[in-house]
């Protein structure tokens, strides 16, 4: 079996709001399951406190495969029969890869949960910050390498060398 190709997410699972159980605002026992496919997962601890407005501040690290497109937010309640699904949103990889963002830039997003039947049922706001490692990092310095721009000191033959050209605005 091949090996896949996993970047590394760091999602902090920040609060929910207007989280509803069959109409009805939940009492708690609310947590969150964050899934990049069917082998990467995991979730928060369980709110107690909050009701249908509950807070979770916690950050969880997670492995997305290079070819994902979505991934995928439960927000779950604990309930006498089990846990129940609240509502789902499947996040676009594209809202916080890629553009025009620094590496590991800090993401904040909101997304509306659906349920069951497609209806609006509240909202989760999350962080997410794409974690580069440290030979895959544009910044020479972490590898010790000096940062430089232009030509090195020193050198005359400007031949073959290499140029950084910096636009002026």
């Amino acid at each position: 079996m091949a090996s896949t190709l996993l970047c590394t997410l760091e999602i902090t699972v920040i609060s929910g709001e207007d989280l509803r159980n069959n109409r009805r605002p939940i009492k708690k026992n609310a947590f969150v399951v964050v899934r990049t496919d069917s082998y990467n997962s995991r979730r928060t601890d369980m709110d107690t406190d909050n009701g249908s407005y509950p807070k979770w501040n916690e950050k969880l690290v997670v492995d997305m495969p290079m070819h994902a497109q979505f991934i995928t937010l439960e927000v779950q309640c604990k309930t006498s029969l089990g846990n129940k699904t609240v509502g789902t949103t499947r996040i676009p990889v594209s809202d916080f890869v890629g553009g025009y963002m620094p590496e590991s830039y800090l993401h904040f997003l909101s997304y509306r949960l659906r349920d069951h039947n497609g209806q609006r049922n509240g909202i989760v706001n999350i962080s997410v910050r794409v974690k580069v490692p440290e030979y895959a990092s544009c910044s020479r310095t972490e590898l010790g390498i000096p940062m430089v721009m232009g030509v090195a000191l020193g050198q005359r033959n400007f031949g073959g060398g290499i140029v950084t050209g910096v636009p002026i605005l």
